[in-house]
């Protein structure tokens, strides 16, 4: 067991590591201050309510970033246990469509009331598309190459894919419908394929979710094209005319922005999230950390999150396992991805979404998937030092 220990420890991420948890408390710090004014006056609690709610998501967090870290990810390229997590998020997304709560402003039914916690399924379906993806290319190389590879081979996983952005987008989670295509794209890319070949699954990618997307608007047109997201679009295009309606977040937020400078108001200063952004402590936090920190406060988030997004492509550029580089790359696109369509709904380069910022956005399933993720990513680049170590002949 102390042999197994002295593994990890010389083994182990510690810049990896140690960025995630600096990232995951400073968002602790900033949950707490967006979220003071809205915990008092909408929830009727302490001025900590958010923040001891984050601070327990954070334990379990914690517990489940252990376990993605010493579980070998090799196990990950087992079919059975992909057909069962499969299975169980299946289960969690079609319960959601009858037992789902949300926002009836915004339409959506994506979250499980548990009763301790809400638990929302597309953010499981994130986790599962790297894995399962990754699994079934690895099982598939070893049978043939990559280069190899023919459409009968990647059939399974674009059914799977499917089926997965049917459930999401039923949910109507459009920005998870997004990050899902995204990572889908990111592990096929990183499979080792032929351009050729991926530029064809890519082609067949998006005109098979194009037609099922054009298929659920058919359907579902009234319940997804809302008058809020509308609106949104509206926004997006031409901001400053909805200033009082549909624009209100978005032009708050600039204000925010524009308000901070380069060292911002004060920690706990903001104007902006006194009722005029509304939930401020999920995917509009950033913009109070621009209001209080200023542009260096966004510079040291930005910093953070760049240095995973990079830790991870590096990983996967020098694992000579194409397990491990499919599922590092996997990571790193979610992160990345889901960063994007967060700051870019804040900044208007994209309509609104919805997305939280990654590690530091309040929500409970979020930073426990995403700490899982990190958990697997700290095991993998182990993996990589341990290939290094071999190489070149040291011990282990």
């Amino acid at each position: 067991m102390r042999k197994y220990l002295a593994y990890y420890v010389r083994n182990f991420d510690y810049p990896l590591f140690f960025t995630y948890v600096f990232l995951c408390l400073f968002g602790l710090v900033m949950i707490y201050s967006a979220g003071m004014w809205v915990a008092i006056v909408n929830k009727d609690q302490g001025p900590d309510f958010y923040y001891n709610k984050q601070l327990l998501n954070l334990c379990v967090a914690g517990v489940a970033f252990i376990v993605g870290a010493f579980f070998p990810y090799k196990h990950y390229s087992n079919k059975k246990l992909m057909v069962a997590l499969l299975g169980i998020m299946l289960v969690l997304l079609f319960w959601v469509w009858n037992f789902g709560v949300g926002a009836e402003q915004s339409g959506s039914q994506s979250w499980i009331d548990l009763g301790i916690m809400n638990f929302q399924p597309s953010e499981f379906a994130k986790l599962f598309i790297i894995l399962y993806f990754a699994g079934a290319f690895y099982r598939k190389s070893l049978k043939n190459s990559m280069e190899n590879l023919g459409p009968n081979n990647i059939i399974y996983p674009i059914l799977v894919w499917l089926l997965v952005i049917f459930c999401v987008a039923n949910e109507t989670d459009l920005g998870a419908v997004m990050i899902i295509s995204g990572i889908a794209i990111a592990v096929v890319a990183a499979s080792g394929i032929q351009f050729k070949k991926f530029m064809k699954f890519f082609a067949v990618l998006g005109g098979f979710g194009s037609a099922l997307i054009g298929l659920i608007l058919l359907v579902k047109g009234e319940e997804i094209l809302t008058q809020n997201r509308v609106g949104r679009i509206k926004a997006f295009l031409n901001p400053f005319e909805y200033e009082t309606g549909s624009s209100y977040q978005v032009i708050n937020g600039y204000i925010a922005i524009g308000s901070g400078g380069l060292e911002g108001v004060g920690l706990g200063q903001s104007i902006q999230k006194l009722g005029y952004l509304p939930e401020p402590q999920t995917d509009f936090i950033m913009a109070i950390i621009a209001e209080e920190l200023g542009i260096l406060g966004v510079i040291i988030v930005l910093g953070g999150l760049g240095f995973i997004v990079l830790r991870a492509l590096t990983i996967a550029l020098k694992t000579k396992d194409p397990l491990a580089r499919m599922i590092a790359a996997g990571i790193g696109s979610w992160i990345a991805v889901q960063t994007f369509i967060n700051l870019g709904g804040l900044s208007g380069l994209i309509p609104l979404t919805g997305v939280t910022l990654p590690f530091i956005s309040y929500g409970g399933t979020s930073i426990l998937l995403l700490s899982f993720a990190m958990g697997i990513l700290v095991n993998i680049s182990m993996y990589v030092k341990l290939e290094k170590r071999r190489s070149k002949g040291e011990s282990l």
